[in-house]
């Protein structure tokens, strides 16, 4: 991780971190960086969440793009997956999302895709960030060499024609769908009631401040309620740009990205249609989804935490099927990026299919009992985690109580101030202390 970029672009606290003066000095940065790989001024799509900040920080990027010259097609409010389907489906050079996903409503971000629809590699976002503190070396054009803004009217049903061709009818399905007040507030429900089923949403009138709040994929008690309460299939929720989706079953127990990993995984692999029979997962994956692929005779692969390294390794094995337990899950036969709509879609598609309850496809997976917990800390001290002595004894210590019976990560977040601590192990109540024992230490310490 650099400077300003982590694992998912640049984030942080908007009009705070993130200053419309750092906005504009990123769009000049990254259009000048576009140009010179492109010989040409660049084509850049750029879409939003619903955070009020958006239009602050959207006239900076604006800014600072066109004053390179590139040319910008505003989408407006729109999933970040759509951006990376978008940007190829209209032959752009290159799209922005602004969004800090998951993250509260005060944060916000700016993610970048190359023309082929991946995130930016990170070469080319080391190149941006050199140049942030050197503007005057961006040359600035005038007259008809400045950019201009246009603006695209079709983005969402663009996203949803595609969406809508990756599977057959979801007629008589019964389908919630917790929209975290985000960006598929418009493009969940319209797809998924354009293929047949019945849709329940909830947190789809978004304001500008309520986005993620006590709703979406970090807050999954009132879908949770609600599924119950409505007798629904199954409930979907997702987080405030629409790259993770998580679920519940008809009993309103949640199913996370691991499960619905294996679910998808044994699917593809009865229709032969999982690469090279493997599964591509990170290291905070659960040990039950190892012990599922064993079972099933699925290979497992693990990368750092971050989709793009899933995705870099999807990429480099050839595979189809990739993602996160948080719920970024990669079908790379269909798009380049985590897509929390279409991995729900597929999700549904393979209810109705098996002709079962939820309960009982998720079953086939069996997770560990997991604790994960955060320390917060300023961003400048999460590299600092090993270096502290007493810091280092206590997770020593836990290694060797763990050893062989379960395991423990201790990981700076790529995205948020935040040092994460995920334990598992035999006694849920047990790893729950240890974990909020090692986070005490931390904050402690640090």
């Amino acid at each position: 991780m650099g400077k300003y970029f982590g694992t998912d672009g640049v984030r942080g606290l908007a009009n705070g971190d993130l200053t419309p003066e750092l906005t504009m000095e990123i769009g000049r940065a990254g259009a000048y960086v576009l140009a010179g790989n492109l010989g040409k001024a660049p084509k850049i799509l750029i879409g939003n969440d619903t955070r009020i900040s958006a239009d602050m920080l959207e006239a900076a990027l604006v800014a600072g793009l066109c004053s390179v010259g590139a040319e910008i097609y505003k989408a407006g409010v729109a999933p970040s997956p759509a951006m990376a389907y978008l940007v190829r489906h209209y032959h752009m050079d290159a799209a922005v999302m602004l969004s800090a996903s998951h993250n509260p409503m005060p944060d916000n971000g700016i993610k970048f895709f190359s023309s082929t629809g991946y995130k930016l590699p990170d070469e080319v976002e080391e190149e941006i960030e050199a140049l942030l503190d050197k503007q005057d070396q961006i040359p600035r054009p005038t007259g008809e060499a400045i950019g201009r803004r246009l603006i695209v009217k079709d983005a969402v049903e663009d996203y949803v024609s595609f969406l809508m061709e990756t599977i057959g009818s979801l007629e008589g399905m019964r389908v919630a769908l917790d929209c975290a007040n985000g960006a598929c507030c418009e493009a969940a429900p319209l797809v998924f009631k354009r293929l047949g089923a019945e849709v329940l949403p909830i947190h789809y009138k978004p304001n500008g401040v309520n986005i993620n709040v006590d709703c979406g994929s970090t807050h999954m008690e009132s879908l949770a309620a609600f599924v119950k309460a409505n007798k629904v299939d199954i409930g979907l929720a997702f987080d405030g740009d629409g790259d993770r989706v998580l679920a519940v079953d008809e009993n309103g127990e949640l199913i996370d990205g691991d499960q619905i990993m294996a679910i998808c995984a044994l699917s593809l692999k009865q229709k032969g249609r999982l690469k090279n029979n493997t599964l591509v997962a990170t290291v905070m994956s659960n040990l039950g989804l190892q012990n599922f692929c064993d079972k099933e005779g699925i290979r497992l692969k693990r990368t750092k935490v971050g989709d793009r390294y899933v995705i870099q390794e999807m990429k480099a094995g050839g595979y189809t099927l990739g993602g996160e337990q948080s719920g970024h899950i990669i079908f790379l036969d269909h798009n380049t990026t985590g897509d929390g709509i279409l991995t729900g879609l597929q999700l549904v598609a393979m209810l109705k299919e098996r002709g079962q309850k939820m309960s009982e496809l998720s079953s086939i997976m069996t997770p560990l009992p997991q604790v994960l917990l955060g320390a917060k800390l300023k961003n400048k001290l999460k590299a600092d985690v090993r270096e502290n002595k007493k810091i280092d004894e206590a997770i020593r210590d836990l290694e060797k109580r763990l050893e062989g019976n379960g395991r423990l990560l201790v990981r700076p977040s790529g995205t948020e101030p935040l040092v994460r601590v995920m334990i598992e192990g035999q006694n849920q109540d047990e790893i729950k202390k240890w974990a909020e024992e090692l986070v005490s230490i931390i904050g402690q310490e640090l």
